[in-house]
């Protein structure tokens, strides 16, 4: 009688988890293809469901691009040389920007407000894009120093920049905090 019971038993076909049968399917494909079952071909099938739900893009760049586009968006500035500047500190800033990775507007607030309470950063932002407008028009740039009136013919000085900063940081204030 025992014997029946193990016979019955091997007469029923073993049931396997989905997941085994799909390996095995899988397995059976490569090796008509004439390959061996390689771990790059393991990592190859669980790689598809190992970022399910998650963006290939890691969330620090996320974000730098969120705050980029802020400041494109809300920046009134005809050259674009400010702006350029400004996406090159943001890259730069790596550590002040993970710390906001949820609130992207929070991290060019504050950016904004470390340039524009301490002159010397102030005027090294300045000077920066002084030097950039110089290559992109193929001018000699027109350098302000502290406390010495700007040129006449100086698009970026001390205060239009201090000022264009202050704008921009009003209409980002003005801004609901985006999910």
């Amino acid at each position: 009688m025992i014997t029946n019971s193990s016979n019955s038993e091997q007469s029923q076909p073993e049931r396997k988890p989905p997941h085994q049968l799909e390996e095995e399917e899988i397995r059976r494909d490569i090796m008509l293809r004439g390959r061996e079952f390689t771990l790059a071909d393991v990592i190859g099938q669980e790689g598809g469901a190992f970022m399910k739900g998650e963006s290939p893009v890691p969330k620090l760049v996320q974000v730098k691009t969120e705050i980029n586009t802020l400041i494109s968006q809300n920046l009134q500035d005809v050259s674009g040389v400010l702006q350029a500047v400004l996406y090159r500190w943001v890259e730069e800033d790596t550590a002040r920007i993970s710390k906001h990775l949820d609130a992207p507007l929070q991290a060019l607030l504050g950016l904004l407000k470390s340039i524009l309470e301490n002159p010397p950063i102030l005027y090294e932002l300045v000077r920066q894009v002084d030097m950039l407008w110089g290559e992109m028009n193929n001018e000699r740039p027109y350098f302000q120093r502290p406390g010495q009136p700007p040129h006449p013919d100086d698009e970026y000085t001390h205060e239009s920049v201090y000022q264009q900063l202050v704008e921009l940081t009003f209409c980002l204030n003005s801004k609901p905090e985006q999910d």
